[in-house]
This record gives structure tokens, sequence and C-alpha cells, in this order.
């Protein structure tokens, strides 16, 4: 894979009760929905969207995750979830995100991302489109 530098994106997002425990703690789970919100909107921003590329034959998947939590959010908090692309081969991406209230991380996370077919479920390389819109990206 070949290091990159990128922008990094930022979706907010409100923890709501569904977020959370009985106690008003985020679930850990819930973490990893935030980062995948992020991504899909860090595509949608490049112009494509999961539904397009399912539709194409192009199925995205995590292939590892490596996540460390650091402090708990809590209800009705404020956060940060981030998106960055730091590695690209032919079909596959490395993101680093973070969740974050206020600039304090709250949640660290690298994220192997995988393009398959939806078919086979085997790798194939990033659809042209999708490479085309990522190669500014990339320099």
């Amino acid at each position: 894979m070949t290091p990159v530098s990128t922008s990094e994106f930022r979706l907010p997002v409100r923890v709501y009760i569904e977020d959370t425990d009985a106690g008003g703690i985020v679930y850990y789970v819930n973490y990893l929905k935030f980062m995948e919100r992020a991504r899909s909107e860090w595509l949608r921003r490049l112009g494509h969207s999961q539904r397009e590329l399912l539709a194409e034959g192009v199925q995205l998947v995590v292939h590892r995750l490596e996540c460390r939590y650091a402090q708990p959010a809590r209800l009705d908090d404020d956060l940060v979830a981030t998106a960055r692309v730091t590695e690209r081969g032919a079909c596959r991406a490395t993101f680093v995100q973070r969740v974050s209230r206020a600039g304090e991380p709250l949640c660290e996370a690298s994220v192997d991302i995988a393009c398959l077919d939806a078919q086979t479920l085997r790798p194939r390389r990033w659809p042209a489109a999708l490479a085309a819109a990522l190669t500014p990206e990339f320099q």
C-alpha cells in the first residue's frame, strides 16, 4: 500500500439515548457506528454512495480494525467523528479515525477497508469512477 496524506473529514455527532447503556454512557460498539457514518459521509462528499457502489457490484467492507478507547462519551454530548485515509492500495485503504469531544479524543481506530466484488466477495480494484475521485486525495 502507498502512504498518502489527506485532509481529515469531520462529521458532527450527537449522543442520543439509544447510543447509551443504562448508565447514560455510550455503548462501546456505537463508536464504531459513528466511525462508519464518517466514512460513508466522506464517500458521499466524493460524489459516491454505498447504494451506487452496490448497484455496480462493488462492496466495501471492514477488513481489519484496531481500536483504543480513552474516555467515555455521555448522553447529549456533542462529538466529532473523523476519517482520514493514510494508505491506499489497489483494493484496500487504511483510515485513521477518531471520535472526540471538544477536541479530546475518546476513541481512536485504524480501519482497513477492502473493495470486494459484491457477487464473489473476492478483492477487486477500486472502480474507475471512485479511483478517479480519490486521485487528488492520494497525491
